[in-house]
């Protein structure tokens, strides 16, 4: 007696759309859902439902999480064995499924996937080849039959315009470090059948710890070949398999595991070491209790403005404090927008980002404009009169006119204006302790051939707060 019912790694219902829903979003004839039934058997079967994370693609199956009872990730597009990757490292007995489509896997995430397989991650990754892009309407994907019509190559694929066809288990198959290799089709109830064994064979060799194993499923897509589900199975056989031919490329599963997950310890003196480029900064005891400073840093490319968020957070943790620095900048780097968020805290911090600076460091126009909404009530903004002509709109803040830039010209490297900057902030706030960043200053400046101008310019800064601001 056959007793069909849908495989228990399967949701009851798939509640995509509302409550209560039995049926998945694939279309009729989709090969989809026969690979993920295929699937949910094998967890069943394989007694591995309770530590699979399903990894969902961009692609037809960017719902499987709906469908899955399992752990799920809707990855970013082609990133799948990317975020795999990050998995494994911490989660040594997870049992890890990349199911990816053809134009998330072959097209953009190309990458992800060759690398992946040249370290030999232990993760299974099935392929889901239907020569089309499927979600988005049916344009040309990398594996698209030469003379198929597709949306955008509506009078069929052309080699000499638009390549060939992408055969992604030999372009596997050149790759040394993969230890499964096999292409199946879903054409046939036979073929099914053989698809199955070979998708357990994959999991089995995750199961084992053999490395990495790779499944290429020829599958069917109606809708967007414009053909009924019987036409389209045969199709498959008719045009696609003999382009991808049905085989299994390697098989390596009964070698010795050659795959060493071992991942190398580095202690936390050597890390610390080499965090600090060969200086290492010192840490300081017994800092200010309750003390939080959200610092936001801002300027332009080329003003010194992200290394002085280093020089703040090396700074604090001198001081021994808890410090993050997080910097942001544009794409043209010099001349373009940047800014430094750096937070130094007598308590651990939970996140480096500063939405709610209560120091905004300005040092060009655009940045007091953009930032002075965001400080606290009661923050401070710290203003480069030099290069901005604008006033402090706020009055619920303390507000500083530096000429920050003046003062760095007796020097004649206009970005030590970040070295005064920071140094008269530390002061005002009775935060500086001029021996402590003495030292730390020749740790963060990148150029050691301007060690010395900032010590000066650092020195000057100190004699204007005495002059200017007591």
């Amino acid at each position: 007696m056959i007793v069909k019912e849908k495989p228990k790694a399967f949701y009851d219902t798939f509640e995509r759309k509302g409550a209560g829903q039995k049926v998945t979003h694939y279309c009729p004839g989709c090969g989809h859902g026969t690979a993920h039934k295929l699937i949910a058997e094998l967890l069943v079967e394989l007694d591995i439902q309770d530590r699979t994370i399903f990894l969902s693609p961009v692609g037809c199956s960017v719902f499987a999480y709906y469908y899955m009872d399992t752990g799920n990730i809707q990855c970013a597009h082609g990133r799948a064995p990317a975020v795999g990757t990050g998995i494994r490292r911490t989660h040594k007995d997870a049992i890890l499924i990349s199911y990816q489509g053809d134009g998330d896997l072959a097209a953009i995430g190309t990458a992800e996937i060759i690398h992946a397989a040249n370290r030999g991650e232990n993760m299974t990754v099935f392929f889901i080849n239907n020569a089309i892009y499927g979600m988005t309407g049916g344009q040309m994907a990398p594996t698209t039959l030469e003379g198929q019509k597709t949306l955008t190559t509506p009078l069929g694929r052309s080699s000499g315009r638009d390549g060939n066809p992408i055969g992604m288990a030999e372009l596997m198959n050149a790759i040394k470090a993969p230890v499964y290799i096999e292409r199946v089709s879903l054409s046939t109830a036979g073929k099914v059948l053989k698809a199955r064994k070979v998708f357990k064979k994959a999991l089995e060799n995750q199961i084992e710890k053999k490395g990495f194993s790779f499944v290429e499923v020829l599958s069917p897509c109606p809708i967007n070949w414009k053909m009924d589900p019987v036409e389209a199975r045969s199709w498959m056989q008719a045009q696609l398999e003999p382009i991808y031919p049905v085989k299994n490329f390697r098989d390596e599963s009964l070698l010795p595991p050659p795959h060493d997950d071992t991942l190398p310890q580095m202690e936390e003196k050597e890390m610390k070491q080499l965090l600090s480029a060969g200086g290492a900064i010192p840490e300081g005891k017994n800092p200010a209790p309750d003390l939080e400073q959200r610092v936001k840093i801002a300027g332009f490319g080329g003003q010194g403005v992200l290394s002085a968020g280093v020089l703040l957070a090396n700074y604090a943790i001198a001081r021994g404090y808890q410090a993050t620095w997080l910097p942001s900048y544009g794409p043209e780097m010099r001349g373009g927008k940047a800014n430094a968020s750096v937070i130094f805290s007598s308590r651990a911090i939970g996140s480096p980002v500063v939405a709610v600076p209560n120091v905004l460091i300005a040092l060009n126009t655009p940045s007091l404009i953009s930032f002075e909404p965001d400080v606290e009530r009661g923050g401070l903004i710290m203003v480069n009169s030099t290069l901005i002509s604008d006033k402090v709109k706020r009055e619920d803040v303390d507000v500083l006119y530096i000429p920050a830039s003046e003062m760095a010209k007796e020097s004649g490297v206009m970005a030590t204006a970040n070295v005064i900057m920071l140094t008269i902030y530390l002061k005002y706030k009775g935060l500086a302790d001029t021996e402590i960043l003495k030292k730390i200053l020749p740790l963060s400046v990148k150029r050691k051939d301007a060690v010395a101008v900032n010590l000066k310019m650092m020195e000057k800064a100190l004699t204007y707060f005495e002059e200017e601001l007591t």
